[in-house]
């Protein structure tokens, strides 16, 4: 095993993905279920994800989630990939998390990100604009501050002032000098545009200021991970996903995952195939020498000090099947 990548903790971020003829309700238990076996692997954290409106996601209410996650679970760390904070008042946000850390002491993590909602429907819907995310440094500051009990307002979180629940920053572009001038863990994706990843890390390193929740930078690198027996498998893992993003490229809606056959039998248009293309390339794909070369490579390059594996795939065993053939690298 390599002494690199046994150093590094490796975590799960899972999305709810539907699947083409199946309920939604049938993607939350998959969840779950694959979060008994994250646990059962040896991962650190699995974290669950917020979008709101999309038919190919279940996972609308992450510290919902999260709180299901986390009974079904004994010692795994749980928590959100993230709250969209602009999305919600943050006195809430902190009775959520203050509730989840009161029920499951020592677990849960507090995942934060910038993002509104992707159309205008939903933002309407949450009484929220494309420019609600511009004030994301001023809405963490609240939201921290219910649990140091320090809010202007006079009011006070219950049962969150006190508590320490760790906060992480989902960072693209403006969010990693935030987290860093926060003092806060990054989380930092994806790993197809590593030029631009690296550029975050570099100004997020370059602007940290130590703070109560970090002493120094916290780096975790996200993306695709998918490994298999044979190169050909792995890529076979891919095929729904880089299919889904095409079409929700191309007509405007995120779709269930279709199994692989259905789509290596449909016919695409030229910019179709492209952007299906594109959506297979830059992961972390093989068997488990290549990952492991490959993860060697990114982790030497990156410095990060954590990896969150965010798969999503059609076919439930190949995904559970790669996730245990991962593991087998960082706990041989």
């Amino acid at each position: 095993m390599s002494s690199l990548i046994a150093s590094v903790r490796f975590s799960v971020l899972d999305r709810s993905r539907t699947r083409e003829g199946r309920p939604a309700a049938e993607a939350l238990r998959d969840t779950v279920a694959l979060a008994r076996e994250a646990e059962r692997l040896g991962y650190h954290r699995f974290w669950v994800s917020e979008h709101h409106g999309v038919p190919g996601v279940a996972g609308s209410a992450p510290t919902v989630l999260a709180a299901a996650v986390a009974a079904a679970t004994r010692t795994i760390r749980v928590g959100t990939g993230g709250v969209m904070l602009p999305n919600h008042q943050p006195l809430v946000v902190a009775e959520q998390f203050g509730v989840l850390e009161s029920l499951y002491p020592g677990r849960i993590d507090m995942g934060l990100g910038r993002s509104v909602g992707f159309t205008d429907g939903v933002r309407k819907a949450l009484g929220r604009d494309k420019d609600a995310a511009e004030d994301f440094a001023a809405q963490l500051a609240d939201l921290l501050a219910w649990f140091a009990g320090t809010s202007p307002t006079g009011a006070h979180a219950r049962p969150s002032e006190g508590l320490r629940v760790p906060p992480f920053v989902l960072a693209m572009g403006e969010g990693a000098v935030i987290a860093a001038r926060a003092g806060l863990p990054m989380v930092i994706g994806d790993l197809r545009d590593r030029e631009r990843m690296l550029r975050g890390i570099d100004r997020y390193r370059a602007a940290f200021r130590p703070s109560a929740w970090a002493s120094e930078p916290y780096v975790v690198i996200s993306g695709t991970v998918a490994v298999a027996a044979t190169p050909a498998e792995a890529r076979r893992i891919l095929l729904p996903e880089a299919w889904s993003m095409a079409h929700a490229r191309t007509h405007g809606t995120f779709p269930p995952l279709p199994p692989a056959e259905r789509i290596e039998s449909l016919a695409m248009t030229a910019k179709e195939r492209d952007l299906y293309a594109s959506g297979l390339t830059g992961h972390i794909t093989g068997t488990e020498e290549q990952v492991a070369d490959a993860l060697e490579t990114v982790l030497k390059d990156t410095g990060a000090q954590e990896v969150l594996v965010t798969t999503s795939t059609y076919d439930r065993e190949a995904l559970l099947d790669s996730y245990r053939r991962l593991a087998a690298l960082f706990t041989a």
